[in-house]
């Protein structure tokens, strides 16, 4: 269900409208009312929003008084066990809700503890009953999976009052509450988003506190993983945060209480930050990796699991990205940041190749980015996800591959993708020539013809038309792939890999990717993929 929430602006209000499962983030200086618009929004949204304020106290006692679940949902939400959403003010806040010390680890932890019982005791009565279904998880149980995901070198250890950790293949254990402070952060935030109610927005002020930025995006995947029902939105200063999250971004410019106001700025999806963000933003210490598409497409999750040391920016299309790579390198501004880019083939002959290697762009092995998940290697991963026998792995991806040569193989198929090529290749020459230096008309026209005369069209579309063909005969796939592009053909992979439609696989690819949840997958793409010099 979709979540409107308006921010009043000077000029009018500016609409936020989240669909479960996505994210907006809002970026702001220190100081510049980003707890204020935090509060604000949990008052606008009511019991649908649920706050995690920036001051949080973070005591882990595992000791604490085991309680009535509803009684333990109602003091997390509300802040005591017995008000109701109207009261939550003056009992979770302390009528100061902007500064207030939140200090609810005993609520989360009594929720986690009387959801778990409840969940033992019904799997106890189905097995009692001769119910054999597998037994429905705990939140306890989701909690420990992303925990030690994150957390490899430690292991939670839960019984039915109390929590410990204990290193791996150790027998010693120590008590939860004597745990760091990112180790209780990150527990705190797990639970939190895990037992929010369902349908909820969870309005997160600073989520970069006490966290280690190795692991923060690992940890919102994650969580927004385990939550598609509820959609998040995060309040931060932190740009490097902001810039790997996908979703809806704004910058706050500044905030006047008399109101209250914000002068709030949306960020185009499709370009990035405004240029004064982006300014900020590559004061960051992470390379800038400029790519194709948008914030919310398929690319970015490629690439942010392909090269998870860059921050990744996309630009639009591969011309944006060339423009951005240049600009940053030339720019005396600039001179410690380390920049490159990716663009789709695309039709780029080897000296164009080298050209934009020069001048640190790389070039995808297929002619766009959607070819990757049709190469064998990764179609494999990709079939051997779904735990099939061998046999039936093989069947699949063959089946497949008669699919993709049938479909380059039809002359209309041929023929569109040779004009396209064409096309490309007259605009590529049509960019190089110029005539500027000529003084007269004369000349002009003389050296037009001179530098466009070496272009013989018919001769371009005989050669890929070959080299199509040779690819079809010898079913040379990966050849066929830096030649063609057909959006037809992913469609064709969602089908015979996983039985579903091209709109369910993309999502899929989407989250695994996001979520390293499919490692061989995510090992053959990075094969796949250019290695990316980093240039300054």
């Amino acid at each position: 269900m979709p979540f409107t929430l308006a921010i009043p602006t000077p000029t009018g209000s500016v609409s936020v409208t989240l669909e479960s499962g996505t994210s907006a983030i809002f970026v702001g200086a220190n100081g510049g009312g980003k707890s204020r618009l935090a509060v604000y929004l949990e008052e606008a949204g009511g019991e649908a929003v649920h706050r995690i304020s920036a001051h949080r106290a973070l005591e882990l006692n595992p000791d604490v008084a085991k309680i009535k679940e509803s009684h333990a949902v109602k003091g997390l939400r509300f802040g005591h066990s017995s008000v109701e959403i109207h009261q939550r003010s003056g009992y979770r806040w302390g009528s100061k809700a902007a500064g207030k010390l939140l200090n609810d680890f005993d609520f989360l932890l009594q929720v986690l503890f009387a959801e778990q019982s409840r969940t033992a005791l019904v799997s106890h009565n189905n097995i009692r009953a001769g119910n054999t279904e597998t037994p429905a998880a705990t939140k306890f149980e989701v909690l420990k999976t992303i925990w030690e995901q994150l957390l490899p070198h430690r292991e939670l250890v839960f019984s039915g009052d109390d929590i410990q950790v204990r290193i791996p293949g150790h027998e010693r254990f120590y008590s939860a509450a004597d745990m760091s402070d990112g180790e209780r952060a990150i527990f705190y935030l797990i639970g939190q988003v895990l037992v929010v109610a369902q349908d909820s927005i969870l309005v997160i002020d600073e989520p970069e506190l006490h966290i280690h930025r190795s692991i923060m995006s690992k940890l919102w995947d994650q969580l927004e993983n385990a939550r598609p029902d509820c959609a998040l939105l995060f309040i931060t200063h932190d740009l490097e945060f902001a810039a790997s999250r996908v979703g809806q971004k704004f910058v706050i410019r500044d905030f006047q209480s008399t109101g209250p106001i914000w002068n709030v700025e949306p960020v185009p999806e499709d370009t990035g930050f405004s240029e004064e963000v982006t300014t900020l933003l590559l004061g960051s210490r992470r390379p800038i990796l400029f790519v194709e598409g948008n914030s919310n497409s398929l690319d970015t999750a490629v690439y942010r699991c392909a090269y998870p040391e860059w921050t990744v920016m996309p630009r639009g299309s591969c011309q944006d990205v060339i423009h951005a790579v240049v600009t940053l390198r030339a720019n005396n501004a600039f001179t410690r940041i380390t920049c490159a880019g990716i663009i789709d083939a695309d039709g780029y002959e080897a000296d164009d190749i080298a050209h934009f290697a020069q001048r640190g762009v790389a070039v995808l092995p297929v002619s766009e980015i959607e070819n990757l998940f049709l190469l064998p290697d990764v179609t494999r991963e990709i079939a051997m996800g779904e735990h099939l026998a061998p046999e039936e792995v093989d069947s699949r991806i063959a089946a497949l591959h008669d699919d993709l040569l049938t479909m380059a193989g039809q002359p209309p198929a041929i023929e569109q993708v040779v004009r396209m090529y064409c096309l490309r290749r007259i605009d590529m020459l049509l960019k190089k020539t110029d005539l500027s230096a000529q003084p007269s008309i004369e000349q002009m026209s003389a050296a037009y013809q001179q530098q466009t005369q070496s272009l013989d069209v018919l001769a371009i579309a005989q050669e890929r038309r070959a080299k199509i063909n040779e690819a079809i005969a010898s079913r040379n796939i990966p050849m066929l792939l830096s030649l063609i592009d057909n959006k037809g053909m992913l469609a064709k992979a969602a089908s015979r890999l996983k039985n579903t439609g091209r709109g369910p696989f993309e999502a899929w690819l989407t989250r695994v990717l996001l979520n390293n949840k499919e490692p061989g997958l995510v090992g053959a793409l990075r094969r796949a993929l250019p290695e990316i010099p980093q240039l300054h």
